[in-house]
């Protein structure tokens, strides 16, 4: 991520998290990446690499391996950061804390599971960082969901590594995808990320390190942030998940509920997202996998990640979210893929808490929990409103809540709505299709 230059004057530059070579035609657009704190504060001079264009950045703070948090700051003509500024925003993240130490057995070979359909250039950029992962024993399955042409086999086949493995699941579904990739794995744990993803080069280590602190943790999830902020769509998201900003650690246990969730274990978005989470592959076998009803593919359209977060908790296993193993995550550049996106996640949250109400057991405990669901329904458990979406962008200078950032995302959270509604029925159609 970063490089010195020789010299009296010390020049630390940044790498972008996803890199592109267009320049953003957005005023709020933001120069996204990582810096260690240790050594912007020793630098001169911090620059970025690729800021053509970039009036703003958004920095990931590292201490080491520890995610201190993030910091937006301007950035100038040059691609250069003001030290004055940059120095008070990182002085002013609370200091780190190294975890405790093992308290269980080490993990031995992480299983990597890419599901993907027809994006074989995402497949590509995700599988080289997953490789680069610094693990000593990893293992890549990359499972093609009923694709359309070849494309996704011959960028595999194409990637000399012994460690990388092609699976072909010719049913859609993300969740039949990732059942596929849990069935032919060999590790002792098994993470799946999305394609669309470009994995730090600390994550499977982090991921492993948690599972080694505590003998009970059967899930680990780590932080997604932002790897593009080019377009007001993309910033409308940042804002609204909540998985993106989760720097805390933490372990949730049914046995000790959290005072600050008054709906746990079912608080969508604490416990992070599909995209970076990861399983003891004997739990993950002795649940049944991912609800192949749920998920993207089928007539729900997502879901199968909060559905499989609460089956590990009440199952008694423990789940912990991991802020050192980080992920970063392209999200929807425009207003129709994002409305799409908005849409699923809606249709997907109905699905879930129709399941939920299907079952004695988890039906007793969401009425429990029925007064304190519906003041938050609103929010439809992915974090604010549109309303205070556009206010915690316009609190921060540089972030204009202008016309297109307004027009590219009005409506978004009512259409999120309305299709909560219907998830139920959609819940019912993906049970009838899974028995078929």
């Amino acid at each position: 991520m970063t490089d010195r230059r020789a010299g009296t004057t010390s020049v630390l530059t940044l790498r972008p998290a996803m890199p592109s070579a267009e320049a953003p035609d957005w005023a709020g657009a933001a120069w996204v990446g990582a810096v260690d704190r240790g050594e912007a504060l020793a630098a001169d001079t911090v620059e970025l690499a690729g800021a053509a264009g970039f009036t703003r950045a958004r920095l990931l703070v590292r201490d080491g391996r520890e995610v201190a948090g993030s910091v937006d700051v301007a950035v100038d003509a040059h691609g250069a950061l003001d030290p004055t500024a940059l120095g008070r925003a990182l002085r002013a993240l609370p200091a780190t804390r190294l975890p405790a130490g093992p308290g269980a057995a080490p993990v031995g070979r992480v299983s990597v599971v890419i599901g993907t359909r027809d994006r074989p250039e995402d497949v590509r950029r995700c599988v080289a960082s997953v490789l680069a992962s610094e693990h000593p024993d990893l293992e890549v399955i990359v499972v093609d969901n009923a694709p359309s042409s070849s494309a996704t086999h011959d960028v595999v086949a194409a990637i000399a590594d012994p460690r990388l493995h092609y699976v072909l699941e010719a049913r859609a579904g993300v969740s039949r995808a990732r059942n596929a990739g849990l069935a032919v794995a060999t590790g002792d744990v098994v993470a799946f990320v999305d394609d669309d993803v470009v994995v730090d080069r600390w994550w499977a280590a982090a991921l492993a390190d948690a599972y080694a602190r505590d003998a009970d943790v059967v899930c680990v999830t780590g932080l997604v942030p932002s790897g593009e902020l080019r377009t007001p769509t993309q910033r409308y998201f940042d804002e609204r998940v909540t998985w993106a900003r989760n720097t805390e650690r933490r372990v949730y246990r049914t046995s000790a509920p959290p005072a600050d969730l008054p709906l746990f274990p079912f608080s969508v978005g604490a416990f992070g997202t599909g995209a970076n989470m990861s399983l003891r592959r004997s739990a993950a076998l002795a649940l049944g996998g991912f609800d192949v009803a749920l998920g993207p593919g089928t007539p729900a359209r997502a879901g199968e990640d909060p559905d499989l977060f609460t089956r590990v908790l009440f199952s008694g296993g423990a789940l912990a979210v991991e802020p050192s193993a980080v992920v970063w995550h392209r999200h929807r550049p425009d207003r129709a893929a994002l409305r799409t996106q908005a849409v699923g996640y809606g249709t997907g949250l109905g699905a879930w808490v129709a399941k939920l109400v299907s079952r004695p057991r988890t039906a007793v405990a969401v009425a429990r929990r029925a007064v304190g669901a519906l003041r938050q329904l609103g929010a439809l458990g992915q974090g604010s409103g549109d309303g205070q979406v556009a206010a915690a962008v316009d609190a921060v200078g540089g972030w204009p809540v202008d016309d297109a950032f307004r027009e590219a995302t009005a409506g978004l959270k009512r259409a999120e709505l309305v299709a909560a509604l219907g998830g139920p029925w959609r819940y019912v159609r993906g049970r009838v299709a899974a028995r078929r």
